[in-house]
Order: structure tokens, then C-alpha cells, then sequence
């Protein structure tokens, strides 16, 4: 019996741009959204079991996270395997280091993830647009991480344009321990504006390009969800004036929440700022780089 394996890193992402816009015929808001990977991750080893039985064995480490069918992983292993023919055993170990419901991507990355994954260990070959389809049926944000490391990323999340982001800057995240539902940060959204901002030329000029500069994505930066989820968690307020009074060039809420992010020009300020802000709030920071796509290695 075959037995091969591979790991796979797989990174959060941060909104730097976020707007939301009409609501569509089906329901979901159109939103229009720059995003960006950055280099705190989770960790994947799928392990695949040829010519044995089919089963699919999810295995984590955070207790909040049910390893079963709910689990995007495991549903995204299993929108694989109904489309191949092959008998196989799969067993997957999800290392959490992104935190739960806090606009990082984490579980969209994941899912992204475990289906590069899986394509790389059964030579499936498959395009790009086959492997964002799958992953747009789990859910939004997943598309966007098979075209990381930048993209524009408008409708409901599907469609993705990768841009190519010039200069480099280093990310502070500071996650506050609760997280914002996505739903509910959408109702408190259309209950608290009454008209509906549209796209300013200088966002639909942006989106038209291929190369953009940190220096100028950060003149535009702005979260249509902050003023909602503030009024709710004014300790985000809080956290972002702490951001920006220790050096960040911006400073936003994450998605809807419930991450903070500030960009720094270069490491050692960030990593400054990042132990001013540990010892200052009592809550979990990071430091990390603005980052790359998804890595596959081998065990």
C-alpha cells in the first residue's frame, strides 16, 4: 500500500481595502476588496493511503473546532475525492495558529489549502478556475487564496484578479480574544447606513491596473465595517488609535472583524510596536510579514 504525504502553510489575509456594496439578486452584498496574504499560518499534512478504503480522518488541535463534517477542510477534501475515481485513505492534521472568527481568512485559507493540496498528491493538474470553483461552494474568501499573494477581489468574493503589489511593508495584528460574526456585522451595516457610498474614481482606477504600490494602496485604505462593529466594540476604536500612535502608516479592522492590522514600513518598527501593544492591551499580537501564496513541501 502507497502512502504519501505533503505539508502545506497556508496564510491569513488582511482586507486593506474593503467596501460593500449593493445588495444582489441573491442576496449576498457585492463587495469590492483588496486584499493581501500575510505571514502568520496554519499548518496542513495531509497524508493519502492508496488502494485502501475511502475515508477521509480530520485530526486538530484547537478544541473549538470541530473536526467532522462541518469543517471546511474536511468538506473541501471531500468535494475532491467525489470527483476522482481513485480508492484512497486521507488523513489530514490541521495545526491552527490563525484565530477563529477574527477576518483573517483562516478556515478559507485552509479549506484553499487542503484542495491545492490534494490536486498536488493525486496528479490532478487541474486549472486554477477549476480549483476556485470548488472552493467558491465553501465559501467567499476561499477563491481569492489560489491567486494569493494580492488580488481585487469583487462580486461576492468569485471574482479574483491577482495584482502584482510593489515595495514591502510588515503587518501587526492585534486580535482582542472574541470574534465578530460575519452575518451579524452585515445586518448592523445596513441598519446603520442610509445610503449606499459608490465606488470613487480613484477605486475603480485602481482596480483596472495590474501593478500597484504599498505607498499608494495605503492613501486609499479604508473598512466600510468599521463604524458598525466600533459602535458594538469600542475596544477596537481603541486598539487602532494604539496602532497608529505607535507608527502604523494605516490602521483597520481585518473583514468584519475581529483582528486589527496596522502597516508598518519595515520589520524592526513593527516588531516594536507589536511588544508596546502586548504589554499595553493584554491581548495577542503578531508581527509578521505581508506575504506569499500558499507553500507546499514535502515531508
Amino acid at each position: 500500500m502507497n502512502v504519501i504525504s505533503l505539508r502545506v502553510l497556508t496564510p491569513a489575509k488582511v482586507n486593506v481595502i474593503l467596501r460593500v456594496l449593493e445588495r444582489r439578486p441573491d442576496g449576498f452584498h457585492a463587495v469590492w476588496s483588496l486584499m493581501h496574504t500575510v505571514g502568520l499560518e496554519d499548518e496542513l499534512l495531509l497524508t493519502l493511503h492508496l488502494g485502501s478504503s475511502r475515508r477521509i480522518a480530520l485530526c486538530c488541535d484547537h478544541a473549538a473546532l470541530a473536526a467532522d463534517q462541518t469543517n471546511l477542510v474536511y468538506r473541501a477534501a471531500q468535494l475532491v475525492l467525489d470527483q476522482v475515481e481513485q480508492s484512497v485513505d486521507l488523513s489530514i492534521t490541521l495545526t491552527k495558529r490563525i484565530p477563529l472568527g477574527a477576518g483573517l481568512g483562516g478556515g478559507s485559507s485552509d479549506a484553499a489549502a487542503t484542495i491545492l493540496g490534494l490536486t498536488r498528491l493525486l496528479d490532478l493538474n487541474w486549472p486554477v478556475e477549476r480549483m476556485a470553483e470548488i472552493g467558491q461552494q465553501l465559501g467567499s474568501d476561499v477563491p481569492f487564496f489560489f491567486l494569493a499573494p494580492a488580488a481585487v477581489v469583487t462580486g461576492r468574493g468569485e471574482e479574483v484578479r491577482p495584482v502584482q503589489v510593489t515595495g514591502t511593508r510588515w503587518i501587526v495584528l492585534v486580535n482582542p480574544g472574541f470574534a465578530v460574526e460575519t452575518k451579524w456585522a452585515y445586518q448592523q451595516l445596513s441598519a446603520s447606513r442610509n445610503a449606499i457610498r459608490p465606488l470613487s474614481p480613484a477605486l475603480q482606477q485602481l482596480g483596472r491596473r495590474s501593478v500597484l504600490d504599498w505607498s499608494e494602496i495605503i492613501r486609499l485604505a479604508e473598512n466600510d465595517f468599521e463604524a458598525p462593529v466600533f459602535a458594538e466594540q469600542p475596544v477596537l476604536a481603541r486598539i487602532k488609535d494604539h496602532l497608529l500612535s505607535q507608527g502604523a502608516e494605516i490602521a483597520l479592522l481585518s473583514g468584519s472583524g475581529a483582528t486589527m492590522f496596522g502597516v508598518f514600513p519595515d520589520q524592526s518598527g513593527a516588531e516594536r510596536a507589536a511588544a508596546e501593544l502586548a504589554r499595553d492591551l493584554k491581548v495577542k499580537v503578531h508581527a509578521v510579514p505581508a506575504a506569499g501564496a500558499p507553500v507546499i513541501s514535502a515531508t
